[in-house]
C-alpha cells in the first residue's frame, strides 16, 4: 500500500488531538505533542477543521525554517528525502 508521509503524519497527529468545550459554548482543540498547535471554533467540527489547517501550516512553516518536528509513531519529517532515479521505478 502506498504511504504518503505528510498525510500519515497529519492523520496521526490529529488522532492525538484533545478538545474542550469552553464556557461560552465554543470549542478549543490542541495537539499536545505539537507545541503551539491550538485552534478554536464555534462547533466541534469547525474546531477540528481549524486544527487540521493550523497543524498543516505549523508543519510546513517548521520544515521551511528548519525547526525540529516531533516524531510521531514512526513518522519522522526531519529526515532528508531520498531521491531515487526514475529508472529505479
Amino acid at each position: 500500500m502506498l504511504q504518503f508521509i505528510l498525510t500519515g503524519y497529519i492523520e496521526n497527529a490529529l488522532s492525538q488531538a484533545e478538545y474542550d468545550k469552553l464556557e461560552d459554548g465554543t470549542f478549543s482543540g490542541r495537539i499536545p505533542s505539537c507545541k503551539g498547535v491550538i485552534a478554536f471554533g464555534n462547533t466541534l467540527r469547525e474546531c477540528e477543521d481549524e486544527l487540521r489547517s493550523t497543524l498543516e501550516d505549523w508543519v510546513l512553516v517548521g520544515l521551511k525554517l528548519g525547526h525540529p518536528i516531533p516524531v510521531l509513531s514512526g513518522y519522522d519529517l526531519n529526515k532528508e528525502p531520498i531521491n531515487e532515479s526514475l529508472a529505479a521505478l
